[in-house]
């Protein structure tokens, strides 16, 4: 048996970054910036107002005071968008809305509360003049032209992953087009003469196609586009035209096929259309694995052979795939986002493997919990579904004890599925 981190190296080795694509911005949400950006315009364009209120000379205001205000004539006013040939003078002041270019003349924006705006209106006194309330200094509530960002700018690094914040900086500089790099396509083919398409009755013997639709929508959670190759039936024909149908994509992913007792026929043909190599991973779940390249087309496909039983077939996907098709991405960090919890269960380690013991994680103050799902079979679906970690006991230890401190992989790691495994831990 080889080490997981053998295996992850090995893999990853055959993959690098895919090439980069034009998308539409906000299609670009979650991907790689594939080059550096750099402004053209001045954000702001042009001196603007931080604030509703008064345009006005500074000096202007000198002495005002909530009980002395100063009294300014008002010669106009100007909304954002919009131009005006007034210029501001001493003793008068342009009322301006925020995000609107300052006028010539003024040096500082005084803010509505700032002035006697609300008593003259509720007075119905027009406002062609306006009280000041408080000496201002010069710059007050104006945002200056490139303050955000100034014209030549690098603005985004070729790398980075792109948030909604991103997303937002890149409007404002007007790409309604971006480059990034392109999602990988990864095939997707399910083997046994036991397995049946969904919407399709259940003879005796069979069972429904699961692993197609977890293994799916896993390449979809991180990114990737899944183009599902159907089931292939333990006989060497089928299963060569299916695979002949994964000749374009970036990778591709088989379930069974790959342990000591599967049928020859499934390895033998993944062998003759490639360079595959069958291991035992010391890792449990998920023992037995197969990577190499698949010659089908005018570039060779990286494939993984996953295990047949679903967990150890979506752990597997985990450790192995979700890295690779990260890679693909241009993503940097590869590892999942891991936690240091104490466990409230014991685990045993019968045979010197990697354990991924799949928990459901829940904090109490500042301390995490991990509680191990039971049962922990490797064909028992519904674990997966019940837990948001796994818990990980290394290849030497003998076993995980109650109050033991682990380090569990997050199945899920966000704000809401936090909060929703806290609050069921206060009923």
């Amino acid at each position: 048996m080889i080490p997981v981190e053998e295996a992850l190296e090995k893999i990853l080795s055959y993959f690098d970054v895919l090439e980069p694509e034009d998308e539409e911005t906000l299609e670009c949400l979650g991907r790689v910036l594939a080059k550096d950006i750099h402004s053209t315009i001045d954000i702001p364009p042009m001196d603007n107002s931080a604030m509703d209120g008064y345009a006005v000379q500074s000096g202007s205001t000198d002495g005002a005071s909530r009980s002395s205000p100063v009294i300014l004539r008002v010669i106009g006013e100007v909304a954002a968008g919009y131009l005006t040939n007034d210029e501001v003078v001493p003793g008068t002041a342009i009322r301006i809305m925020t995000g609107a270019p300052i006028p010539g003349g003024a040096d500082a924006v005084v803010q509505f509360e700032d002035t006697d705006e609300e008593t003259r209106k509720s007075h119905s006194q027009p406002l062609t003049e306006i009280g000041v309330l408080r000496e201002v200094e010069r710059g007050l509530n104006i945002r200056r032209t490139g303050e955000d960002i100034a014209r030549g700018d690098l603005v985004l690094r070729k790398g980075t992953l792109l948030r909604p914040q991103e997303i937002g900086v890149l409007a404002s500089l007007g790409w309604d087009v971006v480059p990034v790099i392109r999602r990988p396509v990864v095939a997707i083919l399910a083997t046994g003469d036991e397995l049946v398409e969904l919407g399709k009755p259940l003879s005796p013997g069979k069972i429904y196609s699961s692993n197609t639709y977890s293994l799916a929508a896993q390449v979809i959670r991180y990114g990737g586009i899944p183009q599902i190759l159907g089931i292939a039936p333990d006989n060497v024909q089928a299963l060569e035209e299916k695979i002949q149908q994964a000749r374009d994509a970036d990778m591709l992913i088989t379930s069974a096929g790959v342990s000591v007792g599967d049928y020859d026929v499934v390895k033998d043909v993944l062998a003759r259309q490639g360079e595959i190599t069958f291991w035992t991973v010391r890792m449990k779940p998920g023992k037995p694995l197969a990577f190499g390249l698949m010659h089908l087309g005018r570039k060779p496909v990286p494939h993984l052979g996953l295990p047949g039983n679903p967990v150890s077939s979506m752990i597997t996907f985990e450790q192995f795939a979700r890295p690779a098709i990260l890679k693909m991405l241009g993503r940097v960090r590869l590892d999942k986002p891991t936690i240091h919890a104490q466990s409230e269960s014991r685990v045993v380690n019968t045979d010197g493997r990697r354990i991924f013991a799949r928990v459901t994680v829940s904090k109490k103050a500042w301390q995490y919990y991990a509680r191990v799902v039971a049962p922990q079979g490797s064909g028992i679906l519904t674990s997966m579904a019940q837990a948001n970690g796994l818990m990980i006991v290394p290849e030497e230890a003998p076993s995980v004890e109650v109050g033991d401190n682990v380090v569990v992989q997050m199945l899920d790691w966000d704000e809401e599925t936090s909060q929703v495994r806290e609050r069921e831990t206060k009923r």
